[in-house]
């Protein structure tokens, strides 16, 4: 705002409608990080300055708003890119591990991520839903044929069973909760980030070696 030299009242500086959208996204995307869904449009309005009327001009409710940021923060970070980064056997599988989750950090493990993440599964966990049904459909059950690969054993035609999912969301939930520690918790990590991805994919591989034969053994049907 700037103040007219006449009267010394704020006088609101005209923006285009897409760099006003932009701005109550951004300051949206900052607030929820801060105060979770359950803040207030009233609050939001305020911090950036602009009348509630003006805000709903452009997100006619605050679900608009709150969904626009999960497309934003969470399905738009989403690189399908990922997967095929995954499957090129012509890389180790430490080593596509090691990179995927280097991009896949940079993308998603920002405060702000991680703190609506959170936020968010207190007060409208059907927004985790989502994003936790896109990771187990399109990552997961990637992760679990790679997996069968590198111990060479054969690749199910009729894809993961929920053991298998479960036992590769170890691999994926243990790299997140350092990101939780960091950005939620404020604890100090005293590892960075590449050598603590770098531990757990080793000690992830080193355990499926032994873990993920038996498993499909205790999975298979009977005869």
């Amino acid at each position: 705002m700037t103040k007219d030299s006449k009267k010394g009242a704020p006088v609101r500086r005209r923006l285009a409608p897409a760099e006003r959208e932009r701005q109550i996204l951004e300051g949206a995307i900052a607030y929820f990080s801060e105060a979770g869904f359950s803040g207030q449009t009233r609050e939001l309005s305020r911090r950036l300055g602009i009348t509630q009327p003006l805000l709903y001009r452009y997100f006619p409710s605050k679900q608009a708003l709150v969904e626009k940021v999960y497309q934003t923060v969470f399905q738009g970070r989403w690189n399908p890119a990922w997967i095929p980064l995954l499957q090129d056997r012509a890389v180790p599988l430490r080593e596509r591990l090691v990179e995927f989750y280097r991009q896949y950090a940079q993308a998603t493990y920002r405060p702000e991520w991680i703190r609506i993440y959170m936020h968010a599964g207190l007060s409208d966990p059907t927004l985790n839903q989502r994003y936790i049904r896109l990771v187990r459909r399109e990552l997961l059950p990637v992760l679990c044929v790679e997996v069968r690969h590198h111990c060479g054993l054969a690749v199910a035609t009729d894809g993961p069973d929920e053991q298998e999912i479960e036992f590769v969301w170890h691999l994926h939930g243990g790299i997140f909760y350092q990101a939780v520690r960091r950005h939620v918790y404020r604890t100090r990590v005293s590892v960075d980030f590449q050598t603590h991805v770098g531990l757990v994919v080793d000690n992830f591989l080193a355990g499926a070696q032994s873990v993920y034969p038996r498993l499909l053994v205790k999975t298979a049907p009977d005869p």
